[in-house]
Formats: C-alpha cells, sequence, structure tokens
C-alpha cells in the first residue's frame, strides 16, 4: 500500500470554455540496446497506463487543480497513475478528447483539454496511489 494518496473529487478542478483541464506527461527513460557495451545506441522506453474505462493504453493524465501548477499537476499525475518520478522537459502541446465517464455541470459534453509534457523518469516507485486500479 502507498502512503502517498491520490487527490479525488472536482471541487479544484479547473475548467475553461466547457473544457476540464487536464495535464499529464509522456513517461520515458533510456536504456542501452547492448547493456554490456558502454558505446552502444540508445533505446527510448515510453511508459503507457492500462486505461481503466475500457480496453486500451493511455499515458498518465488527470486534473489540474486550482492550487497547482500545470507543471506541478502532470508531475503528481505522472505519481499517482504511474508510479514513476522524474524531470519535467519540454512542454509537447495540448490535445483535446471527450472523457468516457467524467460529464458534470461544467463540462456537460464532458469535453478536456489536456497539456501534455515530457517527464524523464528517474525512479519507479513500489507502490503508489492508484496502483489498485490496473
Amino acid at each position: 500500500m502507498s502512503d502517498l494518496v491520490a487527490r479525488t473529487g472536482r471541487l479544484q478542478q479547473r475548467y475553461e470554455a466547457g473544457c476540464r483541464l487536464v495535464a499529464g506527461c509522456i513517461p520515458f527513460r533510456y536504456r542501452s540496446s547492448d547493456e554490456t557495451d558502454v558505446n552502444s545506441e540508445k533505446v527510448v522506453e515510453v511508459l503507457m497506463i492500462n486505461s481503466t474505462s475500457g480496453p486500451g493504453l493511455l499515458f498518465p493524465k488527470g486534473g489540474w487543480e486550482n492550487d497547482e501548477t500545470v507543471e506541478e499537476a502532470a508531475v503528481r499525475e505522472a505519481i499517482e497513475e504511474a508510479g514513476v518520478k522524474g524531470d519535467l522537459m519540454d512542454f509537447i502541446g495540448y490535445y483535446h478528447f471527450k472523457s468516457k465517464t467524467h460529464q458534470d455541470e461544467f463540462s456537460p459534453e464532458g469535453l478536456c483539454r489536456a497539456a501534455m509534457f515530457a517527464l524523464f523518469v528517474k525512479e519507479e516507485l513500489d507502490s503508489w496511489p492508484e496502483q489498485a486500479r490496473l
């Protein structure tokens, strides 16, 4: 069981123009293609998580809350949903999507705008808040 606790509820969520604002990241790390040769080419590994609302994989993301920056929200979601910590790198961009599970009074259509960042993974946690959702 994780000592960390996932944030829940929608009271602190940010909305803009009928869209729920979401922050997420694309966690990645490098490894050598040949672990015994220091001069071997580097391979990029990207982490995705299982969707809880149906089949498929996705990048860790979740609601951006009023008491945090978008960068802090992206880092928090990587810890809560994927169990990884690291350095937030570049802002990649925004994408829009329709949530399958989250419609509310501020976003009745379930529209979301996600701000995505690259996250260089430095640590994999043994346990994390949403680990049981796997």
